[in-house]
C-alpha cells in the first residue's frame, strides 16, 4: 500500500510539473482521480478493501498547487536573472588610458599662441617614456626628457611640436611629435572692484573692455564709472590705461575701448 501511495504522489508531482507547460488544471485533476480509482480497484482485488480516500486526494491536490507555485516562482526568478545578466554586457572596446588622455585637448584655433600656466599634452609616437602632460612654467618653458628645457610661450602648438622634434633627432630616428593644449590658463582677464561678479574670465577672441565689464554683470551702485582703468604688463612693467565708461557707451573716445590681452586686470574703483 505504501508503495502505491508513493507512486500516486510521484504521478501527481509529475502532473503538477506538466501544469507549467499549459495543461488545464481540470484535466490534471481528472487524470489524478482516474489514477486513484484504478489503484483502489487493484488494492481491493489484491490486498483487501484498503482504499485511498478522497480526503487524501484533496490534500495531495493542495501539495500539487504548492509544488506548481514553487516551480513558477523558480522559473520567474531564473528568467529575471538571465535578463539582468543579458542587460549588462561587458564593454571590451574601451580605449586604453594612455590613448584616452591624448584626446582630451582643448579645441583651439591653429594660430593660438601658448602662454605661461597653460597645460600641454606632448605625444611622441612610439615613445611612451617621453610622452606626457606638462605645464608651461612662468618663464614660458617646459621640461621634457632628452631635450630638457624648451621655450613654449609665444609659439603655436604646431611650432612647438616641430621644435621638440628637432631636438629629439639626436636620439630618435624621424621623431613624430604632436602638441595639444589641454588647459588654457594664460588667456584670462580679471575684473575687480565695484562689479556684480568680480573674478577671472576667459579671454575670448577680440574681447574688449566693454565686453569684459558686461561679463562681470555690470556695476554696483558705488562704482565710479568714469575712473575705470586697465592694468597691463608691457615690457616687464605694469602700465595703466584709463577707461571712461560714460564716454565709451556714448560713442566718445572709442579708442579707449581697447582689445584685451591675457593677464589684463580691469579695476572698477
Amino acid at each position: 500500500m505504501g508503495a502505491r501511495l508513493r507512486t500516486v504522489f510521484r504521478t501527481k508531482a509529475t502532473l503538477g510539473c506538466l501544469t507549467l507547460y499549459g495543461l488545464n488544471s481540470v484535466s490534471v485533476t481528472f487524470t489524478v482521480r482516474r489514477a486513484v480509482y484504478t489503484l483502489n480497484k487493484l488494492g481491493t482485488s489484491r490486498a483487501g478493501p484498503s482504499q485511498i480516500s478522497l480526503e487524501g486526494l484533496e490534500n495531495t491536490n493542495m501539495m500539487q498547487r504548492s509544488f506548481v507555485g514553487l516551480m513558477i516562482a523558480a522559473s520567474l526568478i531564473s528568467g529575471l536573472g538571465a535578463s539582468v545578466t543579458r542587460s549588462a554586457p561587458q564593454n571590451n572596446d574601451a580605449a586604453p588610458s594612455g590613448q584616452a588622455s591624448s584626446a582630451n585637448t582643448v579645441a583651439t584655433d591653429p594660430g593660438y599662441k601658448i602662454g605661461p600656466q597653460d597645460m600641454l599634452r606632448i605625444d611622441v609616437w612610439k615613445e611612451p617614456d617621453i610622452s606626457r602632460t606638462v605645464p608651461v612654467r612662468p618663464d614660458g618653458k617646459i621640461t621634457l626628457p632628452l631635450v630638457n628645457d624648451v621655450q613654449a610661450s609665444g609659439l603655436t602648438p604646431t611650432q612647438l611640436a616641430a621644435k621638440i622634434a628637432e631636438g629629439l633627432k639626436k636620439y630618435i630616428t624621424s621623431p613624430q611629435v604632436t602638441v595639444g593644449v589641454t588647459e588654457i590658463n594664460s588667456r584670462r582677464i580679471f575684473v575687480s572692484g565695484e562689479v556684480a561678479h568680480p573674478g577671472a574670465f576667459p579671454l575670448l577672441p577680440n574681447m574688449t573692455v566693454l565686453q569684459a565689464l558686461s561679463s562681470a554683470g555690470g556695476f554696483t551702485q558705488f562704482a565710479r564709472e568714469k575712473k575705470i582703468y586697465i592694468l597691463r604688463m608691457e615690457n616687464g612693467r605694469q602700465v595703466k590705461h584709463p577707461f571712461n565708461y560714460k564716454d565709451a557707451i556714448s560713442g566718445k573716445n572709442v579708442e579707449q575701448n581697447i582689445l584685451l590681452e591675457g593677464g589684463d586686470i580691469i579695476v572698477v574703483p
